[in-house]
């Protein structure tokens, strides 16, 4: 069987990663989700990789509780290891049966331990607590701890909500303290922005002179964000382009791993299995890595070794051309068909001026159907369109949404001076798309069936310069 890219357990779904580095390798702790009715606990389960390419799946490693259990959903949370190498883990306990005073379900920090390298955990049910004065009792989850050698302590930041306020900015990370990992005392919040339902999965690491603060917008968008500072205490500073990725790329965490920092998050599937289908909570592991700009900001790419797994010549009958529409549109569509997993990596040069160009995946032989990966100079940002949209009739007038894209894939991007590189890994429906290996875009690609490959211009001239498409050793 071939290799896959993007892991998947065999009897269920991904959804929030936790990652930790243990002996080199590292450990990707995920809450398993099987998506049966009536709907089963959530374990921790766990794969591992020293490659990041080849994943081994360990199945359960923190299973949940029982139906009258605190932590029958054992849901996001944290690794640590102490001084005495005894390994901490820390969880979102949650039971819809275990409800607090506004009838709600509670949500609270739970604790585990591991003496034998984490081959097995003890849970320690008496160091549960919930929410602190002054937050909800609904929302006190994903407990990220760690280590503050300046103060010699340990700290937690935990995604909460205050019990009063605007309803849709009551978004708080809270802070708790320890000095042994069991007994916790309430803080002064990590940052409290006013602007956010909630903060989920948050985390905080150091890199070179910067510190980063790391969430999910657990709001309208549902993107994973960052903001930067010159210490953990603040001040927390927006960085012009914030986002991890788009939309379905979701709760995202990290480790350091051989020097590197490497993101793990989860490519949501769609109901239906249609592009129009609303997004779903779970789906595909992957894995981006994060690299440090001279100004500190973060660009984000797909690591070398995953699209190294693509190393065979594909022909698809486009060759290096010039494509000039001053005042309309050219594309050129290869008369070969691409395999169902495919690298492709395409170097542009786009004039001044010009309004559009990119990629059309799962074309049609004339490129009217199918996906464009596009970018839009004039407006800084690539997109992901598609055609034909979903539509209630045959009329014109009756394409849904007057919209120019697919509003919730669209990423800022720097598109000034000439030359840019789109780099686009398909996986059955998965694509990841990254540009100048700055910027991603992870989505599903459900509907279109075609399998062309093409390029466009629109409204001024792009040069295609080199085309290299790929697939994986074996078949295809």
């Amino acid at each position: 069987m071939q290799h896959r890219v993007f892991f998947q357990p065999a009897d269920g779904w991904v959804g929030d990663v936790i990652p930790f580095v243990h002996d080199g390798e590292l450990w990707l702790f995920y809450l398993h989700e099987r998506r049966q009715t009536p709907k089963p606990g959530t374990p921790w389960a766990l794969a591992t990789t020293r490659d990041l390419v080849h994943l081994t799946d360990h199945g359960v490693s923190l299973a949940h509780g029982g139906a009258a259990d605190a932590d029958f959903n054992a849901y996001t949370g944290s690794v640590v290891r102490d001084a005495d190498g005894v390994q901490h883990l820390f969880y979102t306990a949650q039971n819809p049966g275990v409800v607090g005073e506004d009838g709600l379900p509670l949500q609270l920090v739970a604790h585990a331990t591991s003496t034998d390298g984490m081959r097995s955990w003890v849970k320690h049910p008496e160091h549960t607590f919930g929410a602190t004065a002054g937050h909800e009792t609904a929302d006190w989850r994903d407990p990220f701890v760690f280590r503050d050698e300046r103060a010699g302590l340990w700290r937690m930041l935990i995604a909460a909500r205050h019990g009063s306020g605007p309803e849709r900015r009551r978004g708080v990370i809270a802070q708790c303290v320890s000095a042994d990992l069991v007994t916790w005392a309430a803080a002064d919040a990590f940052w409290d922005p006013r602007r956010y339902v909630a903060h989920e999965c948050p985390e905080v690491f150091a890199l070179g002179d910067w510190w980063y603060l790391v969430y999910s917008e657990f709001s309208e968008s549902f993107t994973t964000r960052y903001r930067m500072a010159r210490s953990p205490e603040g001040p927390w500073l927006v960085p012009e382009r914030d986002t991890l990725d788009g939309r379905a790329f979701y709760a995202a965490k990290s480790a350091e791993l051989g020097g590197r920092r490497i993101f793990a998050g989860w490519i949501a599937t769609r109901e239906g299995g249609s592009d129009d289908g609303a997004w779903q909570w779970a789906g595909t592991m992957s894995l981006l890595e994060a690299v440090q700009n001279p100004d500190g900001t973060l660009g984000f790419r797909v690591p070398q070794e995953i699209t190294a797994v693509f190393d065979q010549d594909v022909p698809v009958g486009l060759a290096p051309t010039v494509l000039k529409a001053p005042d309309g549109y050219a594309d050129v569509i290869g008369a070969e068909p691409l395999p169902s997993r495919y690298y492709v990596r395409l170097d542009v040069a786009i004039e001044p001026g010009t309004t559009e160009c990119g990629l059309l995946l799962h074309a049609s032989p004339d490129g009217d159907r199918g996906y464009r990966v596009r970018l839009e100079p004039k407006r800084g940002r690539l997109v992901l369109d598609r055609w034909p949209r979903r539509s209630t009739g045959d009329a014109q007038w009756q394409i849904s949404g007057d919209v120019p894209h697919q509003i919730e894939l669209e990423r800022p991007a720097d598109l000034g001076g000439e030359s840019h590189t789109l780099e686009v890994i398909v996986e059955d429906d998965i694509a990841v798309i990254v540009l100048d290996r700055q910027v991603c875009l992870s989505t599903r690609l459900y509907d279109r069936t075609h399998n062309g490959l093409g390029v466009f211009a629109g409204e001024g001239v792009a040069t295609v310069k080199d085309l290299q498409v790929l697939r994986p050793t074996g078949p295809g």
